[in-house]
């Protein structure tokens, strides 16, 4: 089968097509005829050495993908832990789900990865409620996207920051209430100004860095803010009086390095609560663009460089 294999060659990211057998499913899996995959900013990641995939999955960069299930014909959309970007893909069962009635198969592969982040974090993690008020950060991003409109489909209120001013839309149509082009000079006070003070109940954050202490300003008592990357820097200073006095918590997440017994859990759990919505037109796949395997080095190009709004994917058949 081919695969995509990604490096970096003088400042850019140059990709091949290579060569490699297919998978064979061990107890547990299945093998997917991939359609399409999703690039998600883990796989920069580890084309950087920094992400590297845990033991025992593939080494082959890709966390999400859609096909057909290859012995069923079974039309599915599946989280992997690695392998995504390949013309095949063994996949655990518990991983596995039925491709939206209401998507093409190409626009299903932006499902996984970026609404189950959102999920696990804003609901498994940070307990969302209806009638909440949520601040999610990068919010023209995939995740970002997907973590906005699953917010406003569980009744929360969403704000949502983006430093680009032209994606600010996309933000909008997703379902923000206010949306933040950063950085200001005081991130907070916007919040303030449009929620009042201590009004944030749920912060999704993939920048980390010093905008902790702006986070912390905007909660209301037994707020929480869950980090999910640093892509502004992975220290912070932390004001523990602040944290104390709204008796706010900070967590740290990540899904990948999940067992695939718990993710099996999490994916029943999002297929129960949150997967019908797609066929019920109340939830969405936003797509920047989507490209050719022989051109996906221009694809994570686009990504490393903040040009994309929402998902950008790579159609294999």
């Amino acid at each position: 089968m081919r695969y995509l294999k990604v490096v970096e060659h003088d400042g850019r990211l140059v990709s091949e097509l290579a060569e490699r057998e297919t998978p064979r499913p061990a107890a547990g899996e299945v093998l997917v005829r991939v359609a399409a995959s999703g690039l998600n900013r883990a796989d920069l990641s580890q084309i950087a050495g920094r992400y590297p995939p845990p033991a025992g999955e593939s080494d082959i960069l890709g966390l999400e993908l859609s096909g057909h299930v290859a012995d069923t014909g079974a039309p599915v959309c599946a989280l992997v832990a690695g392998g995504g970007h390949a013309e095949f893909a063994a996949v655990p069962e518990g991983q596995l789900l039925p491709a939206p009635r209401s998507l093409d198969l190409v626009t299903a592969a932006g499902i996984p990865e970026a609404y189950l982040t959102a999920f696990v974090n804003l609901v498994a993690t940070a307990g969302l409620e209806s009638g909440n008020k949520v601040l999610v950060h990068a919010g023209a991003s995939g995740v970002g996207l997907a973590a906005i409109e699953l917010a406003r489909f569980l009744g929360a209120e969403v704000a949502a920051t983006t430093r680009s001013p032209e994606k600010v839309a996309a933000m909008q149509s997703a379902g923000a209430a206010l949306t933040v082009v950063t950085p200001p000079d005081d991130l907070a006070t916007v919040i303030e100004r449009a929620w009042g003070p201590d009004a944030v109940d749920v912060v999704l954050d993939p920048i980390g860095g010093s905008g902790l202490a702006q986070n912390l300003r905007v909660l209301a008592l037994g707020g929480r803010v869950v980090a999910i990357s640093t892509m502004g820097g992975a220290r912070a200073e932390i004001d523990l009086s602040v944290l104390m006095r709204k008796r706010a918590a900070v967590v740290g997440s990540t899904l990948r390095s999940r067992s695939r017994a718990e993710k099996a859990r999490l994916v029943a759990r999002f297929r129960s609560e949150v997967f019908p919505g797609f066929d019920a037109g109340r939830l969405h796949v936003a797509v920047d663009r989507v490209y050719r395997p022989a051109d996906a080095a221009a694809a994570f190009q686009r990504m490393r460089d903040n040009q994309s709004t929402g998902k950008l994917l790579i159609a294999w058949s």
